[in-house]
């Protein structure tokens, strides 16, 4: 019943991404000490959302391709940071504000599907 509502689909998808992101980071602390390790990160789903926004998909028959399609699939990147001595570019304080930044897109994404499922069943007379 609930998959054809865009708002859950949308709020599904961030819940997925969020925890894509957070296991890139705790990947990244995990391997805070080992040489030559380069951190790793993928976009906040908003930059995800606005740069798939940006490539429109062409489409030859009305039905060929659904352009209202969220992807659920995060784009692992190479993080930008300045290597140490070692050659390993993690740093601790930075992957801990992304892991806070990460916990707030997935506590958001919670609230959107929670709240939606409370429009529901007050439209449907159930509380």
């Amino acid at each position: 019943m609930f998959q054809n509502l865009e708002v859950f689909r949308t709020s599904y998808a961030m819940a997925r991404h969020s925890g894509a992101r957070q296991a890139v980071t705790a990947a990244n602390m995990a391997n805070a000490d080992t040489p030559g390790y380069r951190a790793q990160k993928i976009a906040s789903f908003a930059d995800s959302r606005a740069a798939d926004a940006s490539a429109d998909l062409r489409t030859t028959r009305s039905r060929h391709v659904s352009t209202n399609v969220i992807s659920t699939s995060a784009r692992v990147q190479m993080s930008d940071a300045e290597a140490s001595p070692n050659g390993n570019s993690v740093s601790l304080e930075q992957e801990m504000l992304n892991s806070v930044e990460i916990q707030r897109e997935h506590n958001r994404a919670l609230a959107i599907y929670k709240h939606s499922l409370d429009v529901l069943r007050v439209t449907i007379g159930r509380k």
